[in-house]
């Protein structure tokens, strides 16, 4: 486990299941797909499982396929999850107290997601965070995607963000490996979706709780 930098410039996060819980409407969309093709509708559990692995994993709850038969599927499942994916997403609880306290010491936050870049900007601009947030790196932004360190370095380029004075946290073990790779300060969140898995076998440099527990690891006075 490595030491919180001396100095954090800024703190970059994944999105599905760490700042927003986005499988509400990612599961709506799944019935509605159902209900079109006539097939069942998986549990709202089963789907929440299995968020951080994608459209195609959410897809299969539903659907005993190959993954040339889930990929067809998936623009319309994603054309419905599109028309509706704001409806019930909201950033988990404590949250948006975690981004304005970050916000008013002058530390930078981003987000680094697996998601289609379509969906991730209109997400982030109907949630509210567009003038906020340093930089957006979507699943599509490069060839390449997390666990690749890639998506996390180019974050900290656009932001100017050097990132040995930066923090990585997701609900994935890929976004420990992603943050691990890239010379970032890593955290798990346990209140993701966790792929079934548990954050502490992960490797992270810390596990937190809840959202306020980021802000006393970096020792963050809340503002009033």
């Amino acid at each position: 486990m490595k030491p919180l930098p001396a100095s954090t410039q800024g703190v970059l996060f994944d999105l599905d299941g760490t700042l927003l819980d986005s499988a509400p409407d990612l599961h709506a969309a799944l019935a509605v797909y159902c209900n079109e093709v006539g097939a069942s509708v998986p549990s709202y559990a089963a789907v929440r499982t299995v968020v951080s692995r994608g459209s195609r994993a959410i897809l299969r709850c539903a659907f005993d396929e190959s993954d040339d038969a889930l990929l067809e599927r998936m623009p319309r499942y994603l054309e419905l999850y599109h028309s509706m994916m704001s409806r019930h997403t909201r950033p988990f609880e404590g949250v948006d107290a975690l981004l304005d306290t970050l916000q008013a010491h002058g530390i930078a936050w981003g987000i680094v997601t697996n998601k289609p870049g379509y969906l991730t900007d209109d997400l982030v601009k109907q949630i509210g965070w567009g003038e906020h947030v340093c930089a957006v790196i979507s699943g599509d932004t490069l060839p390449v995607r997390k666990p690749d360190p890639a998506p996390v370095l180019l974050a900290c380029e656009r932001a100017a963000l050097e990132p040995a004075h930066c923090l990585f946290v997701g609900d994935d073990r890929r976004d420990v490996q992603a943050g691990h790779a890239a010379g970032l300060y890593t955290v798990a969140v346990q209140w993701g979706y966790l792929d079934g898995g548990d954050p502490h076998t992960w490797g992270a440099d810390s596990v937190v709780e809840h959202p306020r527990d980021l802000t006393e690891l970096l020792k963050l006075k809340v503002p009033a």
